[in-house]
């Protein structure tokens, strides 16, 4: 296991992450501030106060979404006097400090609640996301997220999960192909195709999908995957079969297809996240990583410095 401090990798906040920060920081201004703006700080803080704030990791976690608090700030006469102390990627001791924020005092605790929000649940998947890269350290599967992220949030969030030391899968609809049980389903009951359904659908997408794009299909039982294997498609995925039977589909694939990837899936825990990678599988996908991340504690400490 990395030292507390030690960082992340593959956690570069880039253009599509400003983007959807940039978005979702003006609805969390409107909301929060309305028309008539923050009217307790305007009743008890003078407009010259000013002051310095430390936001303080009150949970040990891994960190992510420093630099939205920079460009939320920036939304404020805050922009030069924010300082970031830790890095996305990095893990946190309870009492760390993260960031710096020194200005007018109305805008600190005007910034304070949105920052915090965005902090915390950023970390909080990261720090979920850690703790299933730590569970399968030593093996050769890799964790993934999924789409079942909180709508708007999904580069953001997305982000996090690499922060932690997870990888994506597609982003959306729009990226890579998936063919799942309802595709199948209607393939079989609409398309006269009921017993060759996983072989039409591989041969549609690799028809018509741009040239390039990852073509995945899911299965749920071990004769899918014989005639998923045939038909060449780049990903497998091995949906909510145990860890045995995750293991003969190793073994299947190894002997049939060795250059199609496996990836398993459907209800993955902390608690058998270990046993399924030691099957041998290449991928874990985790809903839970988006959808159920705890928000990661850390507060705002302010330190007047007088009016």
């Amino acid at each position: 296991m990395p030292p507390p401090d030690a960082p992340r990798l593959g956690s570069r906040f880039g253009e599509a992450e400003a983007r959807n920060a940039e978005a979702l920081i003006g609805l969390a201004i409107e909301e929060d501030l309305g028309q008539a703006g923050d009217v307790t700080s305007a009743a008890t803080i003078p407009a010259d106060a000013r002051g310095t704030a430390q936001i303080v990791a009150r949970a040990p976690g891994v960190l992510a979404g420093v630099p939205v608090v920079g460009l939320l700030a920036a939304h404020f006469p805050l922009e030069d006097a924010f300082r970031a102390i830790r890095a996305d990627g990095d893990r946190l001791r309870r009492g760390d400090v993260i960031a710096e924020l020194t200005g007018p005092v109305r805008s600190i605790l005007a910034v304070e609640r949105s920052a915090l929000n965005f902090l915390q649940r950023l970390s909080g998947v990261a720090t979920l996301t850690a703790r299933f890269v730590d569970a399968v350290s030593g093996t050769r599967a890799k964790i993934l997220d999924t789409r079942k992220t909180t709508p708007g949030w999904r580069i953001l969030e997305k982000y996090a999960v690499r922060c932690g030391g997870g990888e994506n899968h597609r982003i959306g609809l729009h990226d890579a192909v998936l063919i799942k049980d309802n595709h199948l389903a209607w393939l079989g009951s609409h398309a006269g195709r009921p017993g060759g359904a996983i072989a039409a659908a591989v041969a549609a997408a690799r028809s018509l999908a741009p040239k390039g794009t990852v073509v995945e299909i899911e299965v749920d039982s071990l004769e899918q995957l014989d005639e998923a294997l045939r038909c060449g498609p780049d990903i497998i995925l091995v949906d909510n079969l145990g860890a045995a039977s995750l293991a003969e589909a190793v073994r299947r694939r190894d002997e049939l297809a060795p250059g199609i990837a496996l990836e398993a899936s459907g209800g993955v825990t902390l608690e058998t996240v270990r046993a399924l990678a030691e099957s041998g599988v290449d991928r874990i996908s985790v809903g839970a990583l988006t959808h159920s991340a705890p928000a990661l504690d850390i507060a705002l400490d302010l330190e007047t410095a007088g009016a």
